[in-house]
Parts: C-alpha cells; structure tokens; sequence
C-alpha cells in the first residue's frame, strides 16, 4: 500500500483508481494527474517506482488543492454561507438538503431518522394520556 499525501491508496488497484482514493481527486482529475506525470494508467499501485510516486506526489501538490486544504477550505465556505444568512446557509444549518431536492417525503438522510408527533405507545404513555 503506497502512501500519497498522508493517504494509503490500495496497492492491488491501477494508479488510475488507487488514486481517486484521495479526497479532491475524481476520475478526470486522477487521468490529468497520470498524464503530467507520465505514469502509465494501467500500471497497479504496488508497481509503482519511488521516482514515479516522487513525480506523482509533486503534481499533485503543484497544481491541486487535495485533502486537508480541500476540507478547509469547503467548511469555510459552508460558515461563511451560514454567517451571511444566505438561503443555503440557512439549509446548511437546519440539516435540511442544500440543493433544492423535496423535503415533504426522501431527504432522510440530512433530516434523520423519523420523529413521530402525536402517536401515544407503551403502558406508561396510555396511563399518562388517563391522568
């Protein structure tokens, strides 16, 4: 298991794949990346020489903004959303979805699980409602 700017990328995948384990590097990033470096695509991670992983670690960080600055610089712009009251600074923080999509039905995964109101359950809930 090569190790690529502080990430373990697996060694038994093509370098093509193994890098987009990399936070801030996708498919068309990884294929630029493999291109400037001239490290052949196919090529499985573990192969890799320390002169094509040296190569390929200063493309990277050369021309690409990849994990911990990523992150940072994305929770920035989130804060900075929520301080100025924009409209999705304000989804951002209710944990309601961002980008337009329904909410009366779907969106459980930025609500949560289901809070049911007003359904009475258990012995102890039925004696309280008595009282």
């Amino acid at each position: 298991m090569p190790r690529v700017l502080g990430v373990d990328i697996p060694g038994r995948k093509r370098i093509e794949y193994a890098l987009r384990y990399i936070y801030g590097i996708g498919p068309t990033t990884s294929a630029e990346i493999l291109a400037k470096a001239k490290v052949d695509p196919a090529k499985k991670a573990d192969d890799l020489t320390s002169d094509e992983l040296r190569v390929l670690i200063e493309v990277i960080q050369g021309g690409y903004r990849v994990e911990g600055d990523l992150r940072r610089e994305v929770t920035s712009n989130i804060r900075r959303l929520i301080s100025v009251g924009s409209y999705r600074g304000i989804r951002h923080r209710r944990g309601l979805p961002v980008r337009g999509q329904r909410t009366s039905t779907n969106a459980r995964t930025r609500k949560g699980p289901r809070r049911t109101v007003g359904a009475v359950r258990g012995k102890e809930a039925r004696a309280a409602v008595k009282k």
